[in-house]
């Protein structure tokens, strides 16, 4: 048996209790049910940041937030999720979880494997963080492209679970203060909007099923701050859109629904009021 727990009031039985006693058991209640549960806690926020250790996630958080994640030049700094507020001038917030760093093969349970990706389920938009320069995570792995990063960090998400690909999404490519950045983030933005021809150079078990559609693709540099206050300003925006897009999807359930019971209400009524043959 599995449950959740998403609001506060939210109830789950877990196990039944005993019989009380009674005459015909001589007032002896019975033995109650007896479960071993496991709990897991998965983090809510606004907006969850998908990216390979060393991306400079907890750097980006810390500037766009008041978070004060640890921060250092080795991977896996992040060991725990992190969260923090953007703050906006109209006192609006918008939650910010810094997960810890990916890994190929995280689905299987590498690295931090599902201690970071069952944080995914319950984030309402994903922030792509990727270095602009690519990614190698030691001396013994493949280098990976900026491209090739987010197929793999794609492939991830599709291979834990695939409703995760279906979030609205964001890339911010990161690191944009180093030599020649521009010429790489010029070459990411054509491979993402056309990647037939990169994704045919990429191994099978490197392509998803379906690509990620990022609303909006951000050159940012969390070491000088350069894009960062745009980057907040589309985090609000597609917030605000998606909230925009579920207020019209529920008001829209609910004309229906009231529109359902209102021909049932008319064909009751109606069926009420039509004479009865006599037999």
């Amino acid at each position: 048996m599995a449950g959740e727990l998403d609001k506060e009031g939210e109830k789950i039985r877990v196990a039944r209790g005993g019989l009380g006693g009674s005459f015909s058991t001589d007032f002896l209640p019975s033995k109650g049910q007896k479960r071993i549960i496991h709990l897991d806690m998965k983090l809510i926020s606004d907006v969850g940041i998908v990216g390979f250790p060393n991306a400079g996630k907890s750097s980006l958080l810390s500037k766009i937030s008041h978070a004060k994640p640890q921060i250092a030049e080795y991977a896996f700094t992040t060991l725990k999720p992190e969260l923090g507020k953007i703050v906006y001038s109209d006192y609006k917030q918008i939650s910010v979880a810094d997960l810890p760093g990916l890994i190929e093969g995280a689905h299987f349970n590498k690295g931090m494997g599902h201690k970071f990706l069952k944080h995914i389920e319950r984030t309402k938009h994903l922030l792509f963080v990727v270095d602009v320069m690519g990614f190698q995570l030691s001396y013994k792995t493949p280098y990976r492209s900026a491209f090739e990063t987010i197929q793999l960090l794609t492939m991830e998400l599709q291979l834990y679970n695939k409703e995760l690909l279906g979030k609205p999404a964001l890339l911010a490519v990161n690191k944009m203060d180093l030599p020649n950045a521009d010429q790489k983030f010029q070459q990411l933005v054509k491979q993402i909007e056309n990647p037939a021809e990169s994704l045919k150079l990429l191994p099978d078990d490197m392509i998803p099923d379906r690509p990620i559609e990022f609303k909006y693709i951000l050159p940012v540099s969390a070491a000088t701050g350069q894009g960062l206050d745009n980057l907040k300003s589309c985090i609000r925006k597609s917030i605000d859109e998606q909230a925009d897009i579920e207020l019209r999807e529920l008001t829209q359930e609910r004309l229906q629904s009231l529109q359902t019971e209102s021909s049932q209400t008319v064909k009751r009524n109606l069926k009420k009021s039509l004479p009865r043959a006599d037999h």
